[in-house]
Formats: C-alpha cells, structure tokens, sequence
C-alpha cells in the first residue's frame, strides 16, 4: 500500500499538485488510522492531507480513481497497515438490458453503494465493450455505455418515481436535485469501473501517462485546445488576485532604504566610527510604470490575450499599465481596459476594433518599432519597464533593430516575452537577435505558472 501511495504522490506532483514530503508522510500515516476498506472515507482523507488549493481537486479526483479503483484493493499490502476486507459484491452474470435497467433504478432509488457498483460493473459488461489491445481512452467507453443507458431519461424517471403525485414545488425540487446527484454518483461509477479494467489490461503506468492532463496554469499556450483555453481564461483573474496579494506583501517587506550616511556619522561620533553603527533611510516602495507592447498576430494573439489579462488584473499593484497591440501596424488599447470590470470583454474589443493591421496584415517587427518611435516617442521613459510580447517571427522584413534600440534605451529595464520553445529562436524568419541585445532579459514563456514567476520577479 505504502508503494501505491508513492506512486500516487509522484503522478500528482507530475500533473503540477505541490505535494510535499511531509505531506507524502502525513498521508502515509494517515493510512494507519483509517479503515482502508472505505474507499470514500480514503478518498476523504489524502484529499484533506495533499490538497491544498481547490482548483486542484480535479486533477486530484482523476489520479485518485486511477491509483485506488475499486478492483485494486487486492493488490498486495504492508504488514504494518490492516485492511479491512472490501465490501464491494462482483456483479451477476449476463443480464439482459431490462434486468439491467430495473436493477439501475431500484439501486439509484436506494442509494446503496454496492447496489449502485455491481450496476455499474453490470453496464460496463453489456455496454461499453472494451477491447484488449485497442489503444482508445476511457472517455470513449464512458460516453458507449451512458448512451445505451439513456441516462437523462433515467434521471427523469427517478425524479419522477421521487416526487410521486401531488408535489408541492419543493418537493419537486428536491426529488429532481437528489435524481441528479444519484446519476452523478452513478456516472462517476461507471467510469472508475472502465478506468479499472483499463489498469489491469494495460498497466497502471500506461494508464496514467494516457491520462494525464496538465492543470491549466501548466498548458502551453500555444498547442491548448478550446477547453484548455477556457480553462486557463478561468483561473487568469484568481491568479491575478494572488499575484497582486503577494506583490503588495512584498513591498511592504522592504524595511530598508538605503544607507542614510549623515544619520550614520551622527550616531558613531560619540565612539569615534568603532563601532560603525549603520543607519537607513525610510524605505519608499515604488510601484513600478508598465508599457506593454504586445503582437497579435496568429496563435501568438492567444498568448498575448492571456498576458494582458493578468497585467491589467494586476494594474492596482503598478503605477500605470499603458497598452499597445501591432500586427504590422500598432495601436494603443490603454483606453479598451479603463472602466471596465470585466478584462476578458476589453480583450475582445481589442481583437474586433484595435488598428493594428497597416499594411498586409502579416507580422513586420521593425515597421510596428518604427511608427511606435514616431507616433508614441513618450509613452517609454525612465521610470517606465518595456514588456515585449511576441514570437519576433517578422515574415523576412528589415528587423530595423536601431528604432527598438532608441525606445530600449529610454525605458528602466526591458524584457520579452517569448511564448515559443527557446529552441525555435533562432530559425526560420526569427529576428529576436536583432533585438536580444538591447533587452535586459529575453525569456520563454509559455505558460501561466512561467508568467507568474517572472510578474513575481518585476
């Protein structure tokens, strides 16, 4: 069991949950205490010692049903850890469709977990068809075997079976919400049952590198499918919440300014300097100025959307945020974010009514540097940080890396942002060396958690 356990830690921290080593040693001790016959109440208990944040409870949910199945409690255990024997019953043999049906309703109508397993166990037999060898996920069982059971005319009839003739509205209500929870549960069944067997056919490590999903905040960009997408969109204003907490805590921290040197003389005259008893000034924490210029052309606009999302969630903890967008042309946005409570409304004016296309409507670096230089010559200057957001892909256009230079040389510091692998800098119709020189930093980020750190670094 202690094996189990460490390999379910290990898959966990692999899909991006922060689980500690004393927290690894909490939930092995934990085991000691707790009938592991209970799957729920086990379930219950690593989750209360290993989550800690609960957009997490998700991928938790999923490598739980993969590592403690309900057919894998007669794996083999330590000595040290007694388990309670399962009470789950195998299923009957070959029933046919209304047998299985009449069993379903009368389980779900009860609520006993065992009646409701060996249902579930019944259904994945009859209906999902599971074939050995055949590399196909457990979604597609899943969805197989809630089709033939018809599972919202099941959940209409068991709320009406609930409610019987007569019912107030509330009694209505509560038939329906316990009709939906029951087919939840159910459902939930039916998939550990797939997952399980799936386990023994191909293996546990198979199965959970098949299954694996990254939490949004590690999905790259660039390659996220639409759910992935709105999954990350979800977590950007959360995130942005967190990130300004810990900027504002991070401020108020500094406790020093710099060294008051007539103070410090004052002090050590009456011992003539020995000891040198250093003095400081009052710190002034600075809320730093942000210029973002950021590219929205092709699947680097997606990055940039998400960017510009959390800057502006953060806008409270800098002084200003003034934005600008370009394809081959460059517009400032600045105005798009101001007054609205929803950012994600501003990002869509932004793609429908920003002018950012001059010319063909193809990327061109160094004409969206040039007319920056010109139309905008004071929106960069000494108190203020330049944030590049782009691939620096420029279609072989003249990169003109003088008027980014100019602009550079005004700004407090530099930085890019490049949403694509380090590896791919330097190929193709990359100009980033043009321009590498006159940053302070050049950095890949692809995802949330790589922007989260380098907000936390500004």
């Amino acid at each position: 069991m202690l094996d189990l356990l460490s390999g379910f830690v290990a898959e966990l921290r692999t899909v991006g949950l922060p689980v500690s080593m004393t927290e690894h040693v909490d939930a092995a001790r934990a085991l000691t205490v707790i009938d592991l016959g209970d799957r729920a109440l086990l379930h219950q208990t690593l989750r209360a010692v290993l989550v800690k944040n609960g957009e997490h409870l998700g991928p938790f949910d999923r490598v739980f049903s993969l590592y403690f199945s309900p057919r894998s409690y007669d794996l083999p255990v330590d000595d040290e850890i007694e388990v309670a024997p399962t009470t789950l019953t195998p299923a009957p043999p070959g029933p046919s469709a209304g047998e299985l049906d009449e069993a379903l309703m009368e389980a779900l109508e009860s609520g006993a977990a065992g009646a409701m397993q060996s249902s579930a166990a019944m259904a994945v037999d009859r209906y999902a068809g599971i074939e050995k060898g055949r590399p196909v996920g457990a979604s597609y069982y899943l969805y197989r075997t809630l089709r033939h059971l018809a599972m919202e005319e099941v959940e209409q009839e068991l709320a009406a079976r609930r409610r019987g003739d007569d019912a107030s509205a509330l009694e209505e209500r509560l038939a329906a919400d316990y009709a939906a929870e029951a087919v939840a549960t159910f459902r939930d069944l039916v998939e550990d049952e797939i997952i399980a067997r799936l386990v023994d056919e191909r293996g546990l490590d198979a199965m959970a590198v098949a299954t694996r999903e990254a939490l949004p905040e590690d999905v790259d960009v660039m390659l996220a499918n639409r759910e992935s997408l709105a999954a990350i969109e979800a977590v950007v204003a959360p995130l942005g919440r967190k990130l300004a907490a810990r900027l504002a805590q991070k401020r108020r921290r500094r406790r020093r300014g710099p060294v008051d040197m007539r103070r410090t003389m004052r002090e050590s005259l009456s011992t003539g300097g020995v000891p040198l008893d250093i003095r400081f000034r009052p710190p002034r924490p600075t809320k730093p100025e942000i210029v973002v210029l950021a590219d929205m052309s092709g699947s680097v606009a997606l990055f940039a959307r998400f960017t510009l999302l959390l800057m502006h969630a953060l806008s409270s903890e800098f002084a200003k945020v003034r934005t600008f967008v370009f394809v081959d042309g460059i517009d400032e946005v600045t105005h798009f974010f101001e007054g609205e409570p929803n950012p994600a409304v501003a990002a869509d004016r932004i793609a429908n009514e920003a002018a950012m296309v001059a010319a063909d409507g193809h990327s061109d670096y160094g004409r969206v540097f040039r007319a920056f230089e010109e139309r905008y010559p004071d929106a960069v200057h000494y108190r203020a940080t330049l944030l590049v957001l782009g691939d620096a892909r420029s279609n072989y256009h003249p990169p003109e890396p003088a008027s980014f230079a100019t602009t550079a040389r005004r700004a407090r510091r530099v930085y890019w942002l490049n949403p694509e692998p380090e590896a791919y800098w330097r190929s193709g119709d990359s100009v980033l060396d043009a321009y590498a020189d006159s940053c302070d930093e050049v950095r890949e980020c692809r995802t949330l958690r790589q922007l989260e750190h380098f907000v936390m670094g500004l």
